[in-house]
């Protein structure tokens, strides 16, 4: 296998990390407001906060390298500090904190970073289905080892603004998303979808089969072969992991790649449904409109 399933869900689905803003604080402070992309993360370099947003009965007490993602929720609060009197209301600034790197206190400022993970349609169902509403990612303990590491080489090129930071800043945000995802995996109890398949040890040969070549007219006895398993125990184990059989699943894949060919390529929709295993362009644009809600000529039309 030349890749990993991971990977290639993240190349079709577009995913890119986009940091939106931060703050250092001291004392008491709150920061609040409407939310206004589906999916939202936020990170805690240093001390502490409490996120409140609609959907869940109490706040999440971050600490220092917690990470929440926010599954299309509608508002946020974050707060933190300790002293007397009001706390003071804080406006995240743009591209994330400006204040002099000398000036910072890790031991005792709250430092929070935010973004958004930008997708394409097809990503954005496949991330609703796959995340929590909420997602509580712990910083502490080996298995965050890689996502504190990438939190904080993010911040430092987000203080210091050495020259290439934009450059830097946008790697180390992507690669922040990846370990959000990687931790997400390890540390929760995954539903059944897209990203429990590609992380299922024992499905990995079959899945990779489906990948490499989705035009091949593959049958329940190829995928279970592939996976060393009898057809009966691939099928029910698939679609304990999936939630759907495998062929449903294969035809599901062939649907995103034909989303990203008529996005990017100029390929002909008879050529693309030949591509992808299709008897007939008709057969084609039948599946296709059945799952995208459009014809190809259409969906390709409205982009």
């Amino acid at each position: 296998m030349s890749r990993d399933q991971l990977s290639e869900v993240f190349d079709l689905v577009e995913v890119r990390g986009v940091l939106s803003g931060g703050f250092v604080a001291r004392d008491r402070w709150v920061s609040r407001g409407p939310l206004e992309t589906p999916f939202k993360f936020f990170a805690v370099v240093s001390g502490r906060a409490r996120l409140t947003t609609d959907g869940i009965d109490a706040p999440l007490e971050l600490e220092p390298g917690d990470v929440a993602i926010l599954n299309n929720r509608a508002w946020l609060e974050l707060e933190g500090g300790t002293g007397d009197g009001s706390p003071r209301e804080i406006q995240p600034e743009e591209n994330g904190p400006s204040a002099d790197p000398a000036g910072i206190d890790f031991r005792t400022d709250d430092t929070i970073v935010g973004g958004r993970v930008d997708l394409n349609p097809a990503g954005r169902t496949l991330l609703m289905q796959a995340l929590p509403p909420v997602g509580h990612l712990r910083g502490s303990g080996p298995s965050a080892t890689n996502l504190r590491g990438t939190l904080h080489r993010l911040f430092e090129e987000v203080r210091l603004r050495r020259v290439g930071a934009e450059f830097a800043i946008r790697q180390h945000v992507q690669l922040l998303v990846l370990e959000m995802v990687r931790a997400h995996v390890e540390q929760a109890d995954l539903p059944p979808g897209w990203l429990r398949v590609v992380t299922d040890e024992r499905l990995r040969p079959a899945v990779a089969m489906m990948h490499a070549d989705p035009g091949e007219p593959w049958s329940l006895a190829d995928l279970a072969a592939a996976a060393a398993m009898s057809r009966t125990s691939f099928a029910e184990h698939f679609r304990t992991v999936a939630g759907v059989p495998p062929l449903t699943y294969l035809a599901r894949w062939r649907m995103l790649l034909a989303q990203r060919a008529l996005r990017d390529d100029e390929v002909r929709v008879g050529a693309l449904a030949a591509r992808l295993g299709y008897s007939s362009e008709s057969a084609f644009s039948t599946a296709f409109k059945r799952h995208v809600g459009l014809s190809p000529l259409r969906y390709r039309q409205s982009l």
